[in-house]
């Protein structure tokens, strides 16, 4: 396979496009909504990484849906800018048309279901108006752009025939790439091998267009139901950042370019991926989403290179390849064994902030993070660096509306719990004071009270953020409200400030998705 591609140029089998819709599907994750400004913030940061193509969003949803598609178009130079849209949608395309306009590279990903349930119940189309939609949808998007993705929604349970039609109606019509999603994570690595297999040899065409992976991870199959799509001939990989995505998820960047980089043996394709930037990357969404990377997580989960067996550890000791098949260093772990304390100044904390994957901190909120890392220093002895994550998360997230000012609580087995609350909303001081069965309830009582609303407690968890008696407590708190769910999190030494955090970030980010409109049948 050689061919020239409107976007980057020469296309052969050793190249390996990398396609993050963190952005798209990503945020379609109950409460991972983002503003626009930390929609820029990460669409430059995936672009920095080396992300070809980068799903920005779906325009015809909302108002704000377009407004951050377009402004990541004027400032993403150096990856393809992508809009979603439904090949049949009344406005669809041409609202992801006009998103794009200002992009230096756009592209245009239209969709619409082919497999036989969803084309029933779904769409409640006949199979040939299906095949009609997806020709007159692909011919308007090439009216905007000559990058233009078809995707089979449900495709891997589409029937072959139907779907080698589908995919020759969109070639011919002029998608010059093709994404054939596992939708609903249902497939199994042999399942996408031969699909993509059959696609390649039996459809007019298939050697001039790209063929792209998307898979969801149901079952837990995404990332190898990824790399078997490679073995298919699929030289586009659709994934996001630490996995997020709807339900279970999507297949995730960091696993997927690791194993390609790790097994060259078995997968023998170049991408353009610095991986020194993932763990960086990783924790930047986490920060701004409020969703902690799990620990067991693969490459950059805390303890993907941590050794506690004592046989590993002298394996380790003696030779880091006994028990480690790649380096800590080669996806942005630091070895660094620099000890914070309450000694520690200004430029210290800075360093420690860069090697922590916090470089982008503005004055502000550094000075906000250092205060409060000072406060911290002086309960505890030593300062870990998941306490310095926990602290600076708090700062760094831009859901800003309400802030926390400060916390006053007296309870006690002979009397009714109070708290006394400070917030900051929209700039202006709230104070407020309530009882309560138990000091969270009094506090989350005064939220209540000096920010009325009616969103409904779905999660309350407490757990600590390291060892010891001094930990910090990192609180998470789900909040619901008209079917719409959103988390927040918080961190602070003493627990029921930390539950105050956590209850506003909430707060903030439900505010955000007040805001949006919920996509209609967004799929893929």
């Amino acid at each position: 396979m050689s061919f020239d591609h409107p976007s980057f140029g020469r296309i052969d089998e050793s190249r390996t496009i990398i396609f993050d819709t963190t952005l798209r599907d990503g945020e379609q994750s109950p409460g991972f909504s983002m503003n626009l400004e930390e929609k820029l913030r990460m669409a430059e940061s995936l672009s920095d990484l080396g992300v070809d193509v980068i799903e920005a969003g779906f325009p015809v949803a909302s108002k704000g849906d377009f407004e951050s598609v377009n402004e990541i178009a004027k400032v993403v130079r150096d990856s393809v800018v992508c809009a979603l849209a439904r090949s049949g949608g009344k406005n669809d395309i041409q609202a992801a048309g006009e998103a794009i306009a200002p992009a230096e590279r756009g592209r245009i990903h239209n969709f619409i279901s082919t497999s036989p349930l969803h084309m029933k119940y779904k769409l409640r189309m006949e199979p040939e108006t299906v095949l009609e939609i997806i020709t007159e949808g692909n011919r308007k998007a090439r009216q905007y752009t000559d990058d233009v993705e078809w995707s089979a929604e449900d495709g891997s349970r589409t029937e072959p025939d139907f779907l080698c039609r589908c995919v020759e109606a969109a070639i011919r019509a002029g998608a010059t790439t093709i994404n054939i999603p596992d939708t609903v994570g249902y497939a199994t690595p042999e399942d996408m091998e031969r699909i993509f297999s059959m696609l390649r040899t039996r459809v007019p065409g298939a050697d001039e267009v790209i063929f792209s992976a998307h898979n969801h991870n149901d079952l837990g199959l995404a990332v190898a139901n990824t790399l078997a799509s490679l073995r298919g001939g699929a030289r586009q990989i659709e994934c996001t950042i630490n996995g997020i995505g709807e339900r279970a998820g999507n297949a995730a960047l960091e696993e997927i370019v690791m194993a390609i980089r790790t097994r060259h043996d078995q997968f023998p394709y170049r991408n353009r991926i610095v991986t020194e930037k993932l763990l960086r990357l990783s924790r930047m969404l986490a920060t701004t989403t409020g969703f902690d990377v799990q620990p067991n997580k693969a490459i950059v989960g805390r303890n993907a290179f941590a050794h506690e067996s004592g046989i590993h550890q002298d394996g380790v000791l003696k030779n880091a390849a006994t028990y480690e098949i790649m380096m800590p260093e080669s996806v942005g772990w630091s070895k660094s064994s620099l000890v914070m304390g309450k000694h520690s100044g200004r430029a210290a904390f800075r360093d420690k902030l860069v090697a922590l994957g916090y470089g982008t901190l503005g004055d502000n909120q550094l000075n906000e993070a250092f205060s409060r890392f000072k406060d911290l220093a002086d309960r505890k002895k030593v300062v870990y660096d998941e306490d310095i994550i926990a602290l600076v998360d708090d700062e760094v997230r831009d859901h800003a509306r309400i802030r926390f000012l400060s916390l006053e609580v007296s309870a006690g087995s002979k009397r009714q719990a109070e708290a006394t609350l400070e917030i900051e909303v929209d700039g202006e001081l709230v104070e407020s004071t309530a009882n309560g069965n138990g000091p969270v309830d009094a506090e989350f009582n005064a939220i209540r009270s000096a920010f009325p609303h009616e969103a409904r407690l779905a999660l309350y968890s407490v757990g600590a953020v390291t060892e010891g008696t001094d930990a910090q407590a990192r609180t998470s708190v789900r909040l619901e409200e008209d079917g719409k769910l959103v988390d927040g999190q918080g961190a602070d030494a003493d627990t029921v400030v930390s539950a105050v955090r956590a209850y506003v970030h909430a707060l903030n980010k439900l505010l955000v998705k007040r805001t949006r409109a919920e996509p209609e049948a967004i799929g893929a």
